[in-house]
């Protein structure tokens, strides 16, 4: 994340005095699987994930005596901005407007972004120049994965190293930049709702313990064969590594889901239509119930939307590209 900054920090506002605003766009993520659920070593979680251009959400910021939100994300942009504020030691507050959308509970990363973004905003607008990673932690984001962290302040295809005893963000072990001519088609199902909150926490403590040999597996199949099937834009090999990943924690998660490696039985449907059909890198994203499909050109995807749209009209639908930059914060001209 970057703070395009002016030369003067604005200070807080007072009587007649231009109010300073300031805005950031942020966008959904993918969560492509953990590493390692086990923790033998010493680290649980670790994740892949992968940022995206679109579904996004523009939020402007203007500094104000108090807290004000418009839009649909108004009630969460409060209770965000609030407590923020309590945490940080800000005395004034600020007017947010969002404009556009990412799905909640979805599987997209909708509250880290949101949350990291009202963070960046208020930090900018009070000159406390804050790092991503100081704002997660008083947002107390990355209880799990680092990846929506990442997605925030660096874009691309992420790896974090999962969390240890005294971790606060988990850290980011490998970053690399997404194929620009590469889609990815998601796959969703507005009438459910993804497992989250206290549901979330349940499902991790009635799950049972994951096998250290899946963790060793996972782990191989991100070094050896995903990664540098990224660095050789081999979309086959890395969808390959991909979809194996997914069969292993959808298979795991399932008792916690439904039965299924997929939330939706609607989107498990469409998943497995595809799949017959040779796509290679098939899975959901989080705990869904959104899920994806990737393929090697906007012409492909275009030809499958199409085609999986007439087949499952009850779903909905987006192509999309990657992200390979981070947020960027910029400072709203007079």
């Amino acid at each position: 994340m970057n703070t395009h900054y002016p030369s003067t920090l604005p200070s807080p506002v007072t009587g007649e005095e231009a109010k300073p605003a300031a805005s950031v766009t942020v966008s959904a993520r993918l969560h492509l699987g953990f590493i390692d659920m086990h923790g033998g070593l010493g680290r649980r979680f670790g994740s892949i994930g992968l940022a995206l251009d679109s579904p996004c959400a523009t939020i402007v910021a203007t500094q104000d005596a108090d807290f004000q939100a418009d839009g649909v994300w108004a009630p969460r942009v409060l209770q965000y901005a609030r407590d923020f504020a309590q945490k940080a030691g800000i005395a004034g507050g600020a007017h947010f407007s969002v404009h556009g959308l990412i799905p909640r509970h979805a599987g997209l990363g909708s509250g880290t972004q949101m949350g990291l973004a009202v963070g960046s905003l208020l930090s900018a607008l009070y000159g406390l120049g804050l790092t991503v990673q100081q704002i997660a932690a008083i947002t107390e984001r990355g209880a799990r994965s680092g990846i929506g962290i990442g997605a925030f302040e660096h874009g691309g295809l992420l790896v974090d190293g999962g969390r240890g005893v005294d971790t606060v963000v988990p850290p980011i072990l490998a970053r690399m930049d997404f194929p620009a001519e590469w889609r990815v088609l998601l796959v969703m199902d507005d009438s459910l709702a993804g497992v989250h909150g206290a549901e979330e926490v349940a499902a991790f403590n009635m799950l049972p313990e994951f096998p250290a040999q899946q963790a060793a597996r996972i782990a191989h199949l991100t070094l050896m064969q995903l990664l540098p099937a990224l660095a050789e834009h081999d979309l086959p090999v890395f969808g390959a590594a991909v979809s194996e990943i997914q069969c292993i924690i959808g298979d795991y998660f399932a008792p916690a889901q439904g039965g299924g490696r997929y939330a939706s039985p609607a989107v498990a449907a469409a998943m497995h239509w595809l799949e017959q059909r040779g796509i290679s890198c098939l899975g959901q994203s989080s705990w869904g119930p959104t899920a994806f499909a990737m393929f090697a050109s906007e012409t492909e995807a275009q030809q499958f939307l199409h085609q999986i749209q007439q087949k499952y009209p009850e779903l909905g639908y987006a192509v999309c590209g990657a992200s390979n930059a981070g947020c960027v914060v910029d400072f709203c001209k007079d």
